[in-house]
């Protein structure tokens, strides 16, 4: 009995090894012939060219997001695909038959806007490019969180319109940032490059939310406290920047409920995704002055703006820069790149998710 069971255990790992690398063999034999890949917008035109020496390379001309349909198309018809968050691959996309896709080289280190279930399903490999785009979200945040302290915004907009009449003592008021107290919604590489910044450039004393367990030395390095609510954390708080997934799980993770417990005079900073943030709930925060301030640089359904936001006076917006610049957009690309190589090579991609 013993052997029997033996035997059929290794018949079964027997299979698996097979079926592993039969899908190997599969994959490096498109390699052999360039691997179809379709990259949803434009890249900056280095990396462009530079995905054409290693692909068989489809763009979007148009540049702009795509369909359901031209999404099915593209699962249907490319080796490999590489999305950003402004391609919706929802469950309703990946329900069709005979899709060629086998993996998503996501670009961005975000991939909330990848059902995932359904990639896994159809066999299909995830990857997100992490580390190369955390100092310029942190950098970005840092802006509006000045901004919105300062009232950059209001004050642009009254220089733009003429309506400066010079200097004095109780023009434009705004709010102190060095040795007031930061706390961060998510504590992966962008929160601690938020807090590095914060800290050791601000003086500022660093207060934590995550549902996973920071550890000691980093709570020590940054001489931080990690706190178990949200409630918790917007009560104790002079500002409050997110920097955590967004996804069901975390939609409206702010939200009315939370803002009535927040600190009086709270300034609250997103550069996580728009979903995050319960919109409505926000902007009556802002009018109603139990939120002093906000700065946004994503958006709920993005590109377009919820109007609630647009009347807010006490609100900087800018329109999804955290990782806009030459150096971070290329190198997304970049690996983006080496993920899609990596894969059609036969190798574990580095970033894989899913």
């Amino acid at each position: 009995m013993v052997c029997r069971v033996a035997a059929s255990k290794s018949a079964r790992t027997f299979r698996v090894n097979d079926q592993i690398f039969q899908n190997r063999i599969a994959r490096k034999k498109i390699w052999m012939s360039k691997p179809k890949l379709f990259i949803t917008r434009r890249w900056p035109r280095s990396v462009e060219e530079l995905a054409k020496e290693d692909f068989d390379v489809t763009l979007n001309e148009m540049d702009i997001p795509l369909s359901v349909e031209e999404m099915r198309h593209a699962l249907k018809n490319y080796d490999a695909i590489s999305p950003t968050v402004t391609d919706i691959l929802s469950a309703q996309a990946f329900d069709i038959e005979n899709i060629s896709c086998k993996i998503l080289c996501n670009y961005g280190v975000g991939y909330s806007h990848i059902d995932l279930p359904s990639a896994q399903k159809h066999e299909i490999c995830v990857t997100n490019t992490p580390d190369v785009l955390s100092d310029c979200t942190a950098d970005i945040a840092m802006t509006l969180m000045l901004m919105a302290a300062r009232r950059a915004g209001e004050g642009e907009r009254e220089l733009r319109a003429n309506k400066w009449h010079g200097w004095r003592p109780t023009h434009m008021i705004g709010t102190k940032v060095t040795a007031k107290t930061l706390g961060i919604i998510g504590f992966g590489r962008i929160g601690q490059a938020m807090a590095s910044r914060c800290h050791f450039g601000f003086g500022m004393k660093i207060n934590i939310y995550s549902r996973s367990k920071v550890s000691d030395e980093l709570l020590k390095k940054y001489n931080a406290k990690q706190f178990s609510t949200v409630e918790a954390l917007l009560s104790k708080s002079d500002f409050v920047s997110l920097h955590c997934p967004g996804g069901t799980n975390n939609r409206h993770l702010i939200n009315a409920s939370n803002l009535a417990e927040a600190r009086p005079g709270l300034i609250l900073i997103n550069t996580a995704r728009g979903e995050v943030i319960d919109e409505a709930a926000l902007a009556n925060a802002l009018e109603n002055n139990v939120v002093k301030a906000a700065g946004l640089d994503v958006f709920d359904g993005e590109p377009k703006i919820n109007p609630v936001l647009m009347s807010a006076p006490n609100l900087v917006m800018l329109p999804h820069l955290g990782s806009a610049t030459k150096e971070t957009r290329e190198e997304m690309g970049f690996r983006a790149l080496e993920n899609c190589k990596a894969f059609f090579q036969g190798e574990t991609p580095l970033d894989k998710v899913a």
